[in-house]
């Protein structure tokens, strides 16, 4: 992988299940430290794409290249070079802080030597010395969604995924969670996040829109705006989603 490649290669991205198409020949790149939105309403094709992403799923056909490893040949590879959170799983509630952050580290491949130093030096940044020991079920919601985000990129990968991971927390623990985003990004990591929240897809630097299985726009927020002459992501989201004909895949 070279310096200026994109992080993030895809080209007629292909998956189906059986005579049902997820996935139509998508293709996009991505930049490093880019922050890039990738959104869809339920059942676009957006979380079928980013399984097959972060080699998880293996594509029925195109090519993608993550972290310049390809998906279909090198998932362990892809595995190894990306951070990942969802809104569904991504902290054990019944462990404490520093036995999550000890876990994660060891499953990303953090050298054993390094990982005591780098909790701490993790634990001071978040404010969290005094929390090492708690249960993680104990932390308000916004201490959770920090501390998760941080675990995803304790191992310094290249790119993390973020799969809603603002679900179902308040504005105002939306906009730190974003800050740590932009420092992320500050430092060279790329972000992949889908989210429902239309303001959030105006924080990103560029947003795909997914339709049954398509990309159907993609551009930063500001120029989708122009193009469909409207005021907000939300109009925009909602002026393609209503060409939708599926609801579930």
């Amino acid at each position: 992988m070279k310096k200026d490649d994109p992080v993030i290669k895809v080209e007629n991205l292909t998956k189906r299940f059986g005579r049902f198409t997820a996935v139509n020949e998508i293709s996009f790149t991505v930049s490093k430290g880019e922050i890039f939105g990738f959104l869809g309403a339920n059942g676009a094709g957006k979380t079928t794409a980013m399984r097959m992403l972060c080699g998880l799923s293996k594509p029925t056909s195109g090519r993608a290249l993550v972290a310049g490893f390809d998906v279909g040949c090198r998932p362990e590879d892809v595995k190894r070079s990306i951070g990942y959170m969802s809104q569904r799983f991504s902290l054990y509630e019944d462990l404490k802080v520093w036995e999550n952050i000890r876990l994660f580290a060891g499953i990303y491949g953090v050298p054993e030597k390094e990982i005591s130093g780098r909790t701490d030096a993790l634990l001071d940044k978040l404010g969290f010395l005094d929390e090492r020991d708690t249960l993680v079920k104990s932390l308000p919601p916004g201490w959770k969604q920090k501390l998760a985000f941080s675990v995803s990129v304790f191992h310094d990968p290249k790119i993390v995924f973020l799969d809603e991971p603002t679900g179902g927390v308040d504005p105002a623990v939306r906009r730190q969670f974003w800050e740590l985003i932009y420092d992320a990004a500050d430092h060279g990591i790329t972000v992949f996040v889908t989210t429902h929240y239309m303001d959030e897809a105006e924080y990103c630097n560029r947003v795909s829109i997914m339709v049954d299985g398509r990309i159907e726009a993609l551009d930063t927020p500001k120029n989708l705006k122009l193009s469909f002459g409207v005021s907000s992501m939300d109009e925009v989201f909602y002026l393609l989603a209503r060409k939708a004909t599926r609801t579930d895949g």
